[in-house]
Order: structure tokens, then C-alpha cells, then sequence
């Protein structure tokens, strides 16, 4: 219940009960709220019970953390009818990244190849040509 509470915290708290309670009626209130918290458990248990017993015995194990799309998710998966396991056990992502980091580094060796035939230099400052005086610029039906 209180698995992210720190050391540190659970001091501040037990102080701030202590200055907000005062020392006496401090053992009082624990009582209540621990009463309070068994009767929540209690009621739930009953409840999930109930919903059990109405469903009927084809949902006898029914358990209500599968309704957690997480944990939906991890048990299909880890199921052995899909043969998901043999899929996820027979894809190696090591060997996978190896050849995609070979292919593009041989393609990149290929382009610069061609580069270097051409003088190793791109002209970038090459400016598109200019329409004439009797072109219409193209039409952009999107721009308007």
C-alpha cells in the first residue's frame, strides 16, 4: 500500500500526526483509521465474492487484475497457445540492428563514392531557373 513512501516521508508524517493529533488522542485515531481500512478490505472481498458467485462456475477463477490492461496483456502474451514465445524467442533485436547498421553504412559508402567522382563538392548556391515572361507560375490550389 505504501510501497513509494520514503523513510524520510513516513518521519514527516508520524511528526505532522503528532503536531495535528497531539500525543493523546494520537493512539485513538490509528485505531480508526486501521478500523476504517479493514472494513474497506472486508467489503471489497465480499463484493469481489458476490460477483463470483453471480457470474457463475465458469468464472470460479476469475481474477478481478486481469481487468488491469497491463496485466491482460502480459498474460496473452505469455500464453503458449498464440506461439508468441517462439516468435519473441526467435527474434534476435541485436542481429537485426546489425544489418540494418551494415546496409546503411554501405549505402552511405555508395553515395559517397559518387560524390567523390563527381569532385567531392555539391553546388548548393544553385538557384532554381526563373519562369519567362509569358509563364504563369504553377498554380497551388492548396495555397489558396
Amino acid at each position: 500500500m505504501f510501497n513509494d513512501i520514503g523513510p524520510l516521508e513516513l518521519v514527516t508524517i508520524i511528526v505532522l500526526a503528532v503536531l495535528v493529533f497531539g500525543p493523546d488522542k494520537l493512539p485513538k485515531v490509528i485505531q480508526d483509521v486501521t478500523r476504517t481500512i479493514r472494513k474497506i478490505r472486508e467489503f471489497s472481498e465480499s463484493a469481489k465474492q458476490d460477483i463470483r458467485t453471480e457470474l457463475g462456475p465458469e468464472f470460479k477463477d476469475f481474477e478481478f487484475e486481469d481487468l488491469n490492461p497491463k496485466t491482460f496483456i502480459r498474460k496473452q502474451l505469455d500464453n503458449d497457445d498464440l506461439g508468441l514465445k517462439e516468435i519473441r524467442n526467435g527474434f534476435d533485436l541485436k542481429k537485426e540492428m546489425a544489418e540494418v547498421t551494415d546496409a546503411v553504412n554501405s549505402r552511405d559508402g555508395e553515395a559517397s563514392a559518387s560524390s567523390a567522382s563527381s569532385g567531392g563538392r555539391i553546388d548548393m548556391t544553385k538557384k532554381p531557373e526563373a519562369p519567362g515572361d509569358d509563364e504563369r507560375p504553377p498554380f497551388d490550389a492548396d495555397a489558396t
